[in-house]
């Protein structure tokens, strides 16, 4: 039984995809009587962590759903935004006080 030397396998296609990446684009449109009644967009890519992350497509590091460093991100952000309403608050209580002792 002979093989072909130059037939690849599912997994020399799978790591070709992995590292140039693929990209699938199309739209799907209903339509009735020459009327848009629904377009669909719809764009897919396939490739891996490292290609993409090349490409700037890296926003599961910055998604709170997919990323716990995004949490503490959030959580920083927000520990520091309530202190700077507690500053501002104590600032605005203090104007009061000094404007009703006028």
């Amino acid at each position: 039984m002979e093989h072909s030397s130059n037939s690849a396998t599912i997994v020399d296609v799978l790591e070709t995809i992995l590292d140039k990446g693929v990209v699938i684009a199309g739209d799907i449109k209903v339509g009735l009587a020459d009327v848009e009644l629904l377009t669909i967009k719809i764009r897919l890519v396939v490739a891996s962590v490292d290609k993409a992350k090349e490409m700037g497509m890296d926003w599961w590091e910055t998604d709170s759903y997919f990323s716990s460093k995004a949490t503490e991100q959030l959580e920083h952000q927000n520990l520091k935004l309530n202190e700077r309403i507690e500053q501002l608050e104590k600032k605005l209580e203090t104007k009061e006080i000094e404007g009703e002792k006028k």
